[in-house]
This record gives structure tokens, C-alpha cells and sequence, in this order.
């Protein structure tokens, strides 16, 4: 193993609880992977947060599945109907899909090879297209193409009621501890805080980022409502925090005292 990844070579058990069951990781997930404790009480912590909504989703997107830590204990917490995982990177995601069989969540997760974004504007503007041939499960109905990811009725409610977003973007590795203040929206290029909260809007979105995230920024971006408030939580491992997840309410649950 490269002397890099030692560090996460020793936490090996606080990322995956099974790791000795054949866990698959390639060597940038090992910087990216969420701990499992934590990803468990993300998990917690969004279903938690799904039951005191009005419109409840029942479905919730992966944006940056990776080698699968969070899309895995979203579909463990049953919260869900179905959880969609999206990862680009194909070696990366065949650890994912991988991964998901050791927990025995296969048949909870849609896999989708591709960009995150595509998928988030297809959803918006063309959710027919959107079927079993970009790596999921759905299967044929009969007609031509498969049948759409998350079953029949999501698609037809408004995306703030039939959806929610998770978002984990590629911050992780060494470089980053340095920086007092993070400033997200330079430094996770290719993307940036603002580009990926507003291809996740209306939906209600949680955004996983460096413990040391400029607070202002993620302010910044909370809908200009006195009713509206960002919930911001640090995670954390013996004591050490290991990130903050800013959580945005769903836009037209603003007005329920939704944080």
C-alpha cells in the first residue's frame, strides 16, 4: 500500500465495519470514503429530518457515491423506498456496487455510471429519460425501455416531494487540513458550493464538506426567508471532527420551521 494511504490503512475499521468480508476500495477512495459511524448517523440524521417534512421523499440520490459508505447506510436506515448512488468513475463504482453486496443492500441501491449533473437536469427537465439503461435495476416494462429507477409515482410529484439529495463532493486527501478557512467554492474544483446547491434545488439537500468550510459561504446560500435556518452539524471520531454536513431545507418546506 503507498505510503499515503497508511493513515487510512490504520482507520480501516472505522470505515467499513466489514472491511474484513472483501471490502473493495480503489486508492482515491480511501481519501473519500465517509467513516461508517458517520455515514450512519447521516443516515440517521436525514430520515430523521424526512419524517418531520410535510412531503416526504422517498427517494434519495447519491450525487458522489464513491466506494459506496454513504449510499449504503442510506438503504440499511430503510428510510428510503430507493436509494440512486452516481458515480463516474467506473472502477470506483464497481467497489461501490461491490460493497453494497457485502451489506446485504443490492436490491435498495440504483447504480448510475455517470455525472452527477447530467442526472440532476434530466431529472428536472426529461425524467422519461431516465430508465433502467443507465445502470439500474429497473428493468423492461414492456414498452421499449425500462422502467424508471425509483418505481412508479416519484416521478410525477413536484422534485421537492419526491426527492432528496446527498452530496459528498471530492474534498478528501491531504491537501486540504491546511487551509484555516475552506473556501468551498474555489477549492473543490471541478465543482463549487454554489454550482452544486443550485443543481440540487428545490430538493432538499444535505452537503458533506471539510470540517473548516467557510460558514459564510454556506449562509450565503440559505433562501432569503426569516423563517428559514441552516442546520450545520460537525461529525466527529473519538473527539477529532472528520466534517460538517450543512442541511437545506426542501423550498417549499421553508415555511413549516424546516432547518
Amino acid at each position: 500500500m503507498p505510503e499515503i494511504l497508511q493513515k487510512y490503512w490504520h482507520q480501516r475499521y472505522n470505515l467499513w465495519e466489514y472491511y474484513d468480508h472483501d471490502i473493495h476500495m480503489t486508492d482515491d477512495a480511501w481519501f473519500g470514503v465517509t467513516a461508517e459511524p458517520i455515514a450512519r448517523e447521516i443516515a440517521a440524521e436525514m430520515a430523521a429530518k424526512n419524517e418531520q417534512r410535510r412531503h416526504k421523499p422517498q427517494v434519495l440520490i447519491d450525487l458522489f457515491a464513491g466506494a459506496g459508505g454513504n449510499t449504503i447506510q442510506f438503504a440499511l436506515s430503510g428510510r428510503w423506498a430507493r436509494v440512486v448512488g452516481i458515480e463516474r468513475d467506473g472502477p470506483t463504482l464497481a467497489c461501490a456496487q461491490h460493497n453494497a453486496d457485502v451489506y446485504g443492500v443490492s436490491d435498495r441501491i440504483t447504480w448510475v455510471h455517470g455525472d452527477c449533473f447530467d442526472f440532476l437536469h434530466r431529472l428536472a427537465h426529461h425524467p422519461d429519460t431516465l430508465d433502467n439503461n443507465d445502470g439500474g435495476d429497473g428493468g423492461d416494462d414492456g414498452t421499449g425501455r425500462g422502467r424508471p429507477f425509483w418505481g412508479e409515482g416519484a416521478d410525477e410529484l413536484p422534485l421537492q416531494r419526491g426527492f432528496e439529495v446527498f452530496a459528498s463532493p471530492p474534498w478528501g486527501g491531504v491537501g486540504y487540513e491546511g487551509a484555516e478557512v475552506f473556501d468551498l467554492e474555489t477549492v473543490m474544483q471541478p465543482y463549487s458550493l454554489t454550482e452544486i446547491s443550485a443543481a440540487c434545488r428545490p430538493m432538499a439537500h444535505a452537503l458533506f464538506l471539510p470540517r473548516n468550510g467557510d460558514l459564510a459561504q454556506l449562509a450565503a446560500l440559505v433562501p432569503d426567508s426569516p423563517d428559514t435556518k441552516l442546520d450545520v452539524v460537525q461529525y466527529c471520531i473519538q473527539g477529532a471532527s472528520k466534517g460538517l454536513v450543512a442541511y437545506y431545507p426542501a423550498e417549499d418546506d421553508t415555511d413549516h420551521g424546516e432547518a
